[in-house]
């Protein structure tokens, strides 16, 4: 990351042309050899720093509260990563907007902003597909504990509480038969993403790319209705209708 924040000063401060990547080296204390090992161009060694922006909003899509609902989700963080203050400093902002102008402008650093704009899209779209697998895991769940509260509990001193009939597990009652119900799967695990899961990542990233670059186009201030965070907002409407869960 030294590296890239080297080649963020310099770009901001002498431009992208007048900057060669032995300048970038010896800013970040390293031999141009050194450079060369992590980065095959001046371009890509901003790449971190895209990339950490990025990261951090997907991030925060994963650890917003689990009552949120998707959408409520993805507005959740780009409250908490697109406003200044939370993680990026109003002079930070400045040198977001000096790099995403940059990358209008140069073809070569044009692509590694979209390179990284692709790869945190199939990010999101993990995190998306996760998060309402284990909005299914918990709704099962309370649905099991209601079915068994409400009913009558069958078990050691009731009816069908012997092999072969009705039976309980965990005071919740099964119907006869009684098959053991498949174990919880990993929570760790990748859920599999569907198709209408990676459209609507796409959508959201898109909201957000937009913004961000819709912004650094202008001179306005990261903050108030032309801000990043309030551009970004209005764009995810588009998703409001989307109808996230596949019908039966």
């Amino acid at each position: 990351m030294e590296i890239a924040r080297a080649a963020a000063a310099l770009f901001v401060r002498q431009g992208l042309r007048a900057t060669r990547a032995e300048d970038i080296a010896q800013a970040a204390g390293i031999a141009p050899r050194t450079f060369y090992r992590y980065f095959a161009s001046k371009e890509e060694a901003v790449a971190p720093l895209y990339a950490a922006g990025a990261q951090r909003w997907t991030q925060a899509v994963r650890e917003a509260p689990a009552s949120l609902s998707v959408l409520e989700a993805l507005r959740h963080a780009v409250s908490e990563t697109l406003t200044p203050g939370f993680g990026v400093s109003a002079s930070a902002w400045e040198w977001v907007r000096t790099l995403i102008r940059l990358a209008d402008t140069s073809p070569a650093l044009r692509k590694v902003w979209a390179e990284v704009c692709q790869a945190e899209e199939g990010a999101l779209a993990e995190i998306l597909a996760q998060r309402l697998s284990t909005y299914a895991r918990q709704a099962a769940a309370a649905g099991e504990v209601g079915e068994g509260n409400s009913g009558e509990t069958r078990g050691a001193g009731g009816s069908g509480g012997s092999d072969g009939g009705e039976g309980t597990r965990d005071n919740v009652a099964y119907p006869d038969p009684d098959p053991e119900p498949d174990p919880d799967p990993d929570p760790a695990a990748p859920a599999p993403v569907p198709p209408r899961l990676r459209f609507a990542a796409a959508v959201a990233g898109a909201a957000i790319r937009v913004a961000v670059e819709s912004w650094a186009a202008t001179t306005g201030p990261p903050t108030g209705a032309g801000g990043p965070a309030t551009l970004a907002l209005r764009n995810l409407d588009a998703l409001t209708h989307f109808t996230w869960e596949e019908a039966d």
